[in-house]
């Protein structure tokens, strides 16, 4: 008689261990475990700047519009992104409009889409979509009325799309 009750204890349970282990293996499978997949995104940066909108796609390259909101024009003359806050990979910004040049004039209250490498070390950045780059965001520009140069510094955390 206890053999019995032993037996069908193991397989009545024995059915729901296995049940709950194949729903489990499937959650596991979907990602719905992968922290990634719930990390929030953000890009600030110093006052004098906002980030409208950003993103980034599997090449690594951060496309971020920045609006300028400081109290006189400037020029952007550099640009950074990467993991470490480091100065060493500094960037001259592409106008399409004006090719030769290695500044982008940003009036009073405008804003501009600016698509920078990022860099994980000394290497290009490049990850698979879903995962997550988390870095520094790097602007240097010069004051256009006291031709003074600055730096703004910003965190940026985005999902590969």
């Amino acid at each position: 008689m206890r053999l019995q009750t032993a037996i069908e204890f193991l397989i009545t349970y024995g059915w729901a261990f296995i049940l709950i282990s194949i729903v489990l293996f499937f959650l596991f499978a979907s990602g719905y475990f992968n922290p990634s997949n719930y990390s929030g995104q953000e890009c600030t940066i110093t006052s004098g700047f906002n980030c409208l909108s950003f993103y980034m796609p599997a090449n690594g390259i951060l496309f971020v519009n920045l609006q300028q909101s400081l109290n006189n024009p400037i020029n952007i003359t550099a640009l950074g992104c990467n993991e470490n806050g480091s100065l060493a990979i500094m960037q001259k910004p592409y106008n399409p409009n004006y090719p030769s040049s290695n500044q982008i004039f940003m009036p009073i209250g405008s804003n501009y889409t600016f698509g920078i490498a990022c860099y994980a070390g000394t290497s290009r950045f490049s990850g698979n979509p879903g995962t997550v780059f988390s870095g520094v965001l790097l602007v240097n520009y010069t004051d256009e009325v006291t031709k003074l140069p600055s730096a703004a510094v910003g965190r940026v955390i985005v999902k590969i799309e």
